[in-house]
């Protein structure tokens, strides 16, 4: 069941696209008469919280060490959870189809829908850098913010939103400590992020037939239309018409001796006669009733 592989990279591509949003955030320090004196881009990496926090608490020996701590400001994330998002599901026959070659065409199964929950902290010594940081976010999740992406590989031109929910924000700030620990305020802002997840392409055959048989409300066939391209020789994309065509003679339906049935064709079982039978009434011993093709 789980033998075939494949691999559409978009949790991959979710994770890269949540740490672009912020890969361009910048704080400014002014002097005294408000004057800009430096512009710090912010960097960003994928981290969890608590090894980046041991890390800028680690002071390390200048003398016998060369390890010292983070600078400030900083960010990073993660992913925190995941979660199945039951009201988002579509009906399991919810496929689409694309061109594939001229005979074929690709199918693309339902999506999964699924919730990813990140997590961005924000490092700062000051709150003015942090605070500088939070308002250059938070503006643009109102609540959501929504990005497009492209979910396969090897089709481009299939796009997708992708909607970014800002959940809330969480502010830590361990002043309270020794004179000589390091003071670092943090800033956590919980996003939730909706994913489709799809399963592997497969290809299907083009149809170039359709026969569509209409019965009676007593179930007996009594027409058949049956449509093909016009031309003939079409392929996935092509444009063409259709040709109809509409068969009210439908092969023999025999009914049972004895049976009663209503106006139809009688056919000579003693000769190959076909004569027509209007009124209704029981099948008489001499004939078999059907329909005539």
């Amino acid at each position: 069941m789980f033998g075939n592989h494949f691999y559409h990279k978009k949790i991959r591509k979710a994770v890269a696209a949540f740490g672009t949003m912020f890969n361009n955030v910048y704080v400014i320090r002014e002097n005294s008469s408000g004057n800009a004196i430096s512009q710090v881009k912010v960097p960003l990496s994928y981290a969890p919280k608590q090894k980046y926090l041991e890390r800028i608490r680690g002071q390390g020996d200048l003398d016998n060490d060369t390890k010292v701590a983070l600078k400030l400001p900083r960010m990073s994330f993660e992913i925190a959870s995941f979660s199945y998002d039951q009201t988002r599901q579509l009906q399991k026959t919810n496929n689409f189809f694309q061109s594939g070659t001229d005979t074929t065409r690709n199918r693309f199964y339902s999506f999964v829908p699924y919730s990813v929950n990140f997590q961005l902290n924000i490092y700062a010594k000051s709150q003015d850098d942090a605070l500088q940081i939070v308002e250059q976010i938070l503006p643009y999740f109102n609540p959501q913010y929504t990005l497009t992406m492209k979910p396969f590989s090897d089709f481009p031109d299939i796009k997708e939103d992708i909607p970014i929910t800002a959940v809330g924000v969480n502010f830590s700030d361990d002043y309270e400590g020794p004179m000589e620990a390091r003071r670092t305020i943090i800033y956590s802002i919980d996003f939730d992020m909706k994913i489709n997840l799809y399963g592997p392409v497969t290809e299907t055959g083009v149809i170039t037939k359709a026969i569509t048989n209409v019965y009676d409300i007593d179930g007996n066939q009594i027409q058949r239309i049956t449509g093909v391209p016009d031309p003939n020789t079409i392929t996935g994309d092509s444009d063409f018409g259709f040709n109809i065509n509409i068969d009210n003679q439908i092969p023999y339906q025999p009914y049972v001796l004895g049976d009663y049935v209503t106006g139809g064709y009688v056919s000579d079982s003693a000769a190959p006669l076909i004569l027509p039978y209007m009124a209704d009434g029981y099948v008489d011993s001499n004939y078999v009733i059907s329909y005539y093709n």
